[in-house]
């Protein structure tokens, strides 16, 4: 996982590395080891302990790439998968040789939440077409060009794959 705390410089990396069992785990953190024990983990946040140290984290609100969170009552602002929007972004035409492409298309699988633009409207590059939700996260999947949108293929719940239009931007 590649998260980035707002007003930090840089982004940490990490990862489990062994599960010691009874909620405790072996964690690197930018090539340092820790060991982590989930005391209590609910939808509304988590008590654990790092390295001997008790810490509590309140979720506050998810979105798209990012999570508010009171972590030891110091507000902080996760961007996770900071990467994600310029991947998907460059894999459904942005970039490259936009300007002879027309097809906006997936590139991953999920359900569509929302649907920002209608036939006919214009657009300009990096504009939202729509949102799809795919693992418990939602991405925005915007406009590789301007120009108009000729067709839109999906409407709020629809299920897309891989590959399939979006819209028809020309």
């Amino acid at each position: 996982m590649n998260y980035r705390v707002c007003d930090v410089e840089g982004s940490f990396d990490g990862v489990i590395t062994e599960n010691l069992g009874g909620g405790e785990y072996m964690i690197r953190i930018n090539d340092a080891d820790h060991r982590l024990k989930i005391l209590e983990m609910s939808s509304r946040g988590i008590e654990f302990i790092l390295d001997q140290s008790y810490h509590r984290a309140k979720y506050l609100d998810a979105s798209t790439s990012g999570m508010e969170l009171v972590i030891d009552n110091v507000p902080v602002t996760l961007n996770m998968h900071t990467h994600f929007d310029e991947v998907v972004y460059k894999n459904s035409g942005g970039g490259g040789s936009a300007s002879a492409q027309t097809a906006l298309k997936s590139q991953i699988p999920g359900k569509v939440v929302s649907v920002d633009v209608s036939d006919g409207a214009a657009v300009k590059k990096g504009d939202v077409v729509c949102t799809l939700e795919s693992m418990k996260m939602q991405v925005a999947v915007k406009a590789h060009r301007d120009g108009t949108a000729k067709s839109v293929t999906v409407k709020e719940g629809d299920t897309v794959a891989k590959g399939d239009l979006i819209a028809e931007i020309e």
